[in-house]
């Protein structure tokens, strides 16, 4: 049981990097590229800057639409969601009330991934052009 759980620990400080923090929760270098990665699908749309190596922010009042929603499970996984797994992220996680995700409940997609598996999360953060110290690779 407890070479599992090295192998946890180990998976989550690739290179010194944690993907959750000591109490579980998201860190804050993961939560910075989560951050990156919803804007790239939010609505209203974050201005795209010259140097494709600077992360993006959020504006405060951010969503991801149906059609961001879309956007960004295809790149994620290869195809959107189902309606039946889009019904329980709005019932489930933070969503505005006209049902649009909002940055909290992206967080806590990722926050339930994590904790089920790290992997799965290196991989999504691979997609979207992360390395495993978390730095956005110049595309």
């Amino acid at each position: 049981m407890s070479s599992t759980s090295s192998t946890q620990d180990s998976a989550n400080s690739v290179g010194g990097v944690k993907l959750l923090d000591d109490e579980g929760d998201i860190s804050d270098q993961l939560e910075i590229c989560l951050k990156h990665i919803f804007s790239k699908y939010c609505t209203p749309p974050v201005p795209k800057p010259a140097d494709s190596s600077v992360l993006l922010t959020p504006p405060a009042n951010a969503c991801l639409t149906t059609a961001g929603l879309d956007a960004w499970a295809r790149d994620t996984n290869g195809a959107p969601f189902s309606q039946e797994t889009k019904d329980e992220l709005s019932e489930f996680l933070d969503v505005t009330d006209d049902g649009d995700l909002t940055f909290k409940g992206f967080l806590q997609i990722y926050q339930l991934q994590t904790e089920n598996s790290e992997e799965e999360t290196w991989r999504d953060l691979s997609k979207h052009g992360f390395d495993r110290t978390l730095r956005l690779a110049s595309s």
